[in-house]
């Protein structure tokens, strides 16, 4: 089994390239989503998130802008949430390998891989990236989304040029759709006989 983290900055075009992945028969292990079941109604986060953060929780489960108010440049609240979250996370990912345990590729979906756990018990990371200008037009463009906001986002985020450097495939986002999709379909094509360190230096 090839293990593969999937990781990019705010607005970089990481869910469509995690939507193609899983067309082409990938598993994927959605981390955010998974954060967002755990913390919708009945997960088993949210009484704990209550008593860490009062008043960030309602009968539909966390209250995502409410606990991003309360933690959002605050490192310290951010950290004890993450600490919170993480363990959770951690013991579905490994319900996830069991059930795909036959797959040659599976894909792990982290927005914060880079900030967080790394690429430990990764085989290959692929990075998502577009322009910088790009980036802020679709940010800027979500629902209750300020420059503020997203300036504060980024300083949380190891910034672009750092996980590019990381990155063991470098996936273009920036580009119309139909390129975006054949350069994960050569990724693919190629892990399917090849191992990661070959295929980073083909793939281009």
């Amino acid at each position: 089994m090839i293990k593969l983290g999937l990781t990019g900055s705010i607005g970089m075009g990481k869910s469509t390239v995690s939507a193609m992945f899983a067309a082409l028969g990938v598993p994927v292990f959605d981390a955010d989503a998974e954060v967002h079941r755990l913390q919708g109604p009945g997960g088993e986060l949210v009484e704990a998130i209550e008593q860490l953060f009062p008043g960030t929780t309602g009968l539909e489960g966390v209250d995502r802008a409410k606990l991003s108010a309360a933690v959002l440049g605050d490192r310290e609240k951010l950290r004890a949430l993450e600490d919170l979250i993480h363990p959770a996370v951690g013991l579905n990912r490994a319900a996830f390998l069991r059930k795909h345990a036959g797959a040659h590729i599976v894909l792990f979906d982290i927005p914060l891989l880079y900030e967080t756990t790394g690429d430990a018990g990764l085989d290959g990371v692929i990075v998502v990236s577009a322009p910088p200008e790009i980036q802020r037009e679709r940010v800027l463009a979500r629902p209750g989304m300020s420059r503020q906001k997203f300036e504060q986002v980024l300083a949380l985020q190891l910034p672009d040029a750092g996980k590019r450097a990381r990155a063991d495939f470098i996936v273009d986002t920036g580009v119309p759709l139909a390129e975006t999709k054949r350069q994960i379909d050569a990724i693919v094509t190629c892990l399917k006989t090849h191992d990661v360190r070959y295929c980073s230096q083909c793939v281009k």
